[in-house]
């Protein structure tokens, strides 16, 4: 079925959400290897057009490995490295280590087990300024000397600091050409080195997002609304966030009590300045966006923006409370910033988050600019026939539409394992004419498939049917987040040929 031309998705279609570090990795990691290769295969064995990914920016121990909680907006998680390239390059002959067959990832190991190689590698390669590899080096430091220059004096600067709260930095809190000259020749080595995992990152990233393509598989990236304040972001552009003059928010971002947290979320992140004294919009904050949303756009071929709904309006939790019931609502950028992007940059490929509290105003605000919304599965079935994420209602084909997402539980650990009553489940089957306690993670993608919305997607949990313990994140919480990765033989053939199958069946993919 198609649909009108100013749709972001032409075709009926389905993908699959996975982060990358839950694909199979023997280092205790998902990776940039041949697993995220073979992944595509089973996607486009199993008929699925699109894999989306969580942000693929750095990700540290002290925000738990959550890829929402990132030092930077631009540069890409260096643990995601593959190397056994690199191992095959410089011959070496290391002790066996496959966590293959692990389902929860081990950044730690992962990461002592990598670095000293990628190290190795790093000397190699510097050493000749006359190789090939030093040269494309070269060139990519000076083609992203935009945002790679502030990330990876600041990552320098966290390390000789020993704390990413650059408000402790002494004189070098300022990025300015003084704490560069003053601190940047002591550190141009451990800068150097920083620079060149971002290079060997880049370059996988493109070699897997080409392959991808090829193969009729469109990448969905994410980009997080918001920074967290001890970063390279925040450090780099103090001037776009509502910072005072000692480094201070008197506000902070997160969302009111809704279906996720009676308290609501308190995130914490600086907001931005989005308007002038005169309400227009604050030039440095808009170039800043602009260049984030092009850096993104290069790297995927689609887009989602979290928490939309901020562009219309944020919610601001003063900094001394501790929840983030007391806030209030105020005006974002809305169709100002998006008018002036597109006119110079031309419609580009996004993707509106707009789940929680939504407004007519939001909802004008996303349909503006023909951006797909979202709608989710598990919030339907409330026992009100005019929810508007039941199947029956979803009469818009310009929306992507979830049986769960990464804040979810899986499907069968929010059926069976008590995210919800007896009575609720009791609904469910009678709403999906179904006598069958069994399988409800395939009853409820098939009613998703069965739906006009334009594409559908799954997270892999749910087509493996797992249960809560294999959820991703559960917001509000810090333990056991972001770790569940898939073992080496669960993407089978045999699973592409059931999906390709029902993909088939919904008239959402062509062999």
């Amino acid at each position: 079925m198609k649909t009108n031309s100013n749709s972001l998705i032409q075709n009926r279609s389905a993908g699959v959400l996975l982060h990358i570090s839950s694909l199979p990795g023997k280092y205790g990691l998902g990776d940039l290897g041949k697993p995220a290769f073979d992944f595509i295969d089973f996607l486009k064995s199993a008929g699925f057009k699109y894999w989306q990914v969580l942000p693929i920016g750095p990700a540290s121990a002290v925000m738990g490995y959550s890829p929402y909680s990132s030092p930077s907006t631009f540069a890409g998680n260096t643990d995601f490295i593959n190397i056994d390239s690199i191992i095959d390059s410089l011959e070496l002959e290391l002790e066996e280590l496959d966590l293959e067959e692990s389902s929860f990832a081990d950044y730690e190991l992962s990461k002592s087990f990598k670095e000293p190689i990628i190290y190795k590698y790093f000397l190699e390669i510097v050493s000749d300024a006359n190789s090939k590899s030093y040269q494309e080096f070269n060139s990519f430091c000076k083609k992203n000397s935009n945002w790679l220059d502030d990330f990876s004096l600041f990552t320098a600067l966290s390390y000789f600091f020993e704390t990413n709260d650059w408000r402790e930095w002494e004189e070098a809190s300022e990025c300015n050409k003084k704490s560069i000259d003053e601190h940047g020749l002591k550190l141009k080595d451990t800068i150097n080195y920083i620079r060149f995992k971002q290079f060997l990152f880049f370059k996988q990233w493109f070699d897997l997002k080409e392959y991808a393509n090829s193969n009729g598989v469109q990448l969905i990236g994410d980009i997080p609304i918001y920074v967290v304040l001890e970063g390279a972001d925040a450090w780099s552009n103090k001037e776009i966030f509502q910072i005072d003059a000692k480094m201070n928010p008197s506000h902070v971002a997160g969302v009111p009590p809704d279906y996720f947290s009676e308290n609501g979320q308190r995130w914490g992140n600086p907001l931005y300045k989005w308007l002038d004294k005169k309400d227009k919009l604050f030039e440095p904050t808009y170039k800043w966006w602009k260049e984030r949303i092009l850096h993104l756009s290069s790297m995927f071929d689609i887009v989602r923006i979290d928490h939309f709904r901020a562009f219309e309006s944020y919610w601001a939790i003063p900094e001394s409370e501790e929840t983030a019931k007391k806030g209030e609502w105020v005006k974002g950028p809305g169709s100002d910033f998006f008018i002036r992007l597109q006119k110079e940059c031309g419609r580009l490929p996004l993707i509106a988050e707009d789940l929680g509290i939504i407004t007519p105003e939001v909802e004008l605000l996303r349909d503006q600019f023909d951006f797909p919304g979202m709608k989710i599965m598990q919030f339907a079935f409330d026992h009100n026939s005019d929810n508007f994420y039941l199947p029956h209602n979803i009469d818009n084909p310009n929306c992507i539409l979830y049986s769960g997402t990464h804040d979810n539980n899986t499907t069968n650990g929010w059926f069976y394992e008590g995210d919800i009553s007896q009575d609720q489940q009791e609904y469910i089957m009678e709403y999906l004419d179904i006598n069958s306690f069994a399988d409800m993670h395939d009853h409820i993608m098939k009613s998703a498939l069965m739906t006009i919305s334009n594409l559908v997607i799954f997270p892999m949990q749910d087509l493996l049917g797992y249960g809560a313990s294999y959820r991703m994140n559960t917001p509000g919480t810090v333990e056991n987040n972001w770790i569940w990765k898939l073992k080496s033989n669960e993407v089978s053939n045999e699973l592409a040929e059931k999906f390709f199958k029902i993909l088939k069946l919904y008239g959402r993919t062509k062999k």
